[in-house]
């Protein structure tokens, strides 16, 4: 089996109808609790058929050594391991990988996506404190994006400005 063939499904898809995610696991990349999120984090059975770290690097574009570094502060759960001590990712813990990153690209800190993931590991309790978080963070990156289109229109002026130069000179260099 090829590793595309075992890459796991795309970010925001919800886990397959009735199964939650492993216990203790982060939910799917939507930040929804989900059920059985409020158990002990437990080993998964048949982790050994599950994606390699360099599987995973490549499907969520996240390096090996970023990855061992989330699971050492705790933003990714301890991940399953095979009988050789090889760590076997699943669907969900992919999933997971690929919501911090837009959290990270996104301009989150570390600090912040750590509060966040400890916020999903206590349970639906936190709900309310979790939706909060995340409308913090896009109320910080629609600012940003408000910024920076700014910047956008400014540049824009300046090519046209430079644009409209170039025409006049042309036309006074045929005439």
């Amino acid at each position: 089996m090829s590793a595309a063939s075992r890459r796991a499904p795309a970010a925001g898809r919800a886990p397959a109808a009735g199964r939650a995610p492993a216990a203790g696991r982060a939910p799917a990349a939507s930040g929804a609790p989900a059920a059985g999120a409020q158990r002990a984090a437990a080993p998964r059975s048949g982790a050994a058929g599950g994606l390699t770290i360099a599987e995973v690097a490549a499907a969520t574009g996240t390096s090996a050594h970023t990855l061992r570094y989330y699971e050492r502060i705790g933003l990714i759960q301890p991940v399953s391991r095979a009988r050789s001590g090889h760590r076997r990712y699943g669907p969900d813990d992919v999933r997971w990988v690929e919501f911090l990153r837009k959290l990270h690209a996104t301009g989150m800190p570390i600090r912040r996506m750590l509060a966040y993931a400890a916020l999903v590991r206590r349970g639906d309790g936190t709900i309310s404190e979790r939706r909060a978080l995340l409308e913090a963070h896009r109320d910080d990156v629609a600012a940003k994006l408000a910024e920076q289109q700014a910047h956008l229109a400014i540049i824009e002026k300046k090519v046209g400005f430079y644009l409209d130069l170039e025409r006049r000179t042309a036309r006074q260099r045929a005439s």
